[in-house]
């Protein structure tokens, strides 16, 4: 079975003051024209479909035109998942009725679990679709109260699936989320892209997807492998943040055999324009052959120049940020600073029943307090979106 498997698209993204609609246009083109060529047997979109949770109509449409020409026009079956960007309500909206058409789309986790069964000439192929979940929604819906984490929320699903789950056929984990190595905590790889929860506590050991003959991933945006080349994330199909500028995005073909081992390529897209650094003295950056790249400039100038933007726009008329190099390396020194004495959240509540009570919080204080954090890192989310 031939695998497309694509993630965060973020329909509707701003980028420094930029919408990138026309450029996600631009690039679900080539997508869509490598679906033309390769004739995948499926597509899968793991996740933050759109960039927020009330997307901008253009983002909309957009999603629902190459939705319907893949399922209705090209006849292949589309399974997606809501990230943490997504409205889990609306993207799960009318899911069971577009089903029959080929668009399979998970908005919401659910205690009833049945995998989208796909076949090709090998036998049946089972797909497990898992959306983006808070902790705590998992642990009312499975009514499991050792549930704190997202590590036990995904060890929990998975535990749930694999109780049903057909061995003698080839499974597929479709998810969402900050998977790592052996579930340490590791920096994101994008600026652009949230954390899913406080102190680290966001990251899920990839040895929990052993089950699975390939997990397909999204939420961060550089595409890699994670433990082995069955657990992977193709990353972001555009380059979303300066964080992002060295990223080769494009989206992975996964292929399938009888037995359930993997060939896996990358195919890269071409962006109309390209995001990228672009660094030295005004004088000579003004000398260079005028593009239509989104660009970060960064001045190599000692003394203050006037006017920057407007000046670097007569080369760069879609430059989308200006700064002074050694400015920059400053402000970089007095965060470390700042980050070398911060103290850790839980490390206050422990000082301050240390200062009060005179003893340490209890493990479900600590508990408690981790949680009343996770809330209010939520409603922060929900007001962002």
């Amino acid at each position: 079975m031939k695998i497309f498997h694509t993630a965060d698209w973020h329909l509707g993204k701003l980028v420094q003051g930029v919408y990138m609609t026309e450029d996600q246009h631009y690039i679900l083109q080539q997508f869509m024209q490598a679906i033309d060529e390769e004739k995948p047997d499926v597509i899968i979109i793991a996740g933050d479909l759109y960039d927020r949770s009330m997307p901008p109509i253009e983002a909309v449409n957009l999603l629902n035109d190459i939705v319907a020409e893949v399922v209705l026009e090209k006849k292949i079956p589309v399974l997606a998942v809501a990230g943490n960007h997504d409205s889990a309500g609306r993207v799960n909206f009318g899911s069971s009725l577009m089903s029959d058409s080929g668009l399979h789309i998970k908005g919401q986790f659910t205690k009833d679990h049945a995998p989208i069964v796909l076949h090709d000439a090998n036998g049946e192929v089972h797909f497990h679709l898992v959306p983006y979940a808070e902790p705590a929604s998992v642990r009312t819906i499975l009514d499991d109260d050792s549930i704190r984490s997202h590590q036990d929320a995904m060890e929990k699903i998975i535990d749930h699936i694999v109780q049903s789950m057909d061995t003698t056929k080839r499974n597929v984990f479709v998810g969402h989320a900050f998977v790592t190595k052996y579930g340490e905590e590791e920096a994101n790889t994008s600026d652009s892209e949230r954390p899913l929860s406080i102190g680290g506590s966001d990251c899920i050991n990839a040895t929990l997807f052993k089950p699975f003959n390939y997990t397909a991933l999204g939420h961060l945006h550089k595409a890699h492998f994670v433990l082995n080349d069955t657990i992977r994330y193709a990353g972001s199909p555009l380059k979303y943040s300066l964080s992002e500028h060295l990223h080769e995005k494009g989206f992975l073909i996964v292929e399938l055999d009888a037995q359930g081992d993997l060939a896996v390529t990358k195919r890269k897209l071409v962006p109309r324009r390209d995001l990228r650094v672009v660094e030295g003295l005004m004088d000579d950056l003004l000398k260079l052959s005028p593009s239509d790249d989104y660009v970060f400039v960064r001045l190599t100038d000692t003394t203050s120049v006037a006017s920057p933007m407007e000046r670097i726009r007569t080369v760069f008329p879609h430059a989308m940020h200006v700064e002074r190099k050694a400015l920059r390396q400053e402000v970089q020194h007095e965060i470390q600073a700042v980050e070398t004495e911060k103290v850790e959240d839980i490390d206050l509540l422990r000082s301050f029943f240390k200062d009060i009570i005179g003893e340490q919080p209890d493990q479900d204080t600590e508990h408690l307090f981790t949680e009343m954090l996770q809330e209010l890192l939520d409603e922060e989310r929900e007001t962002v979106k």
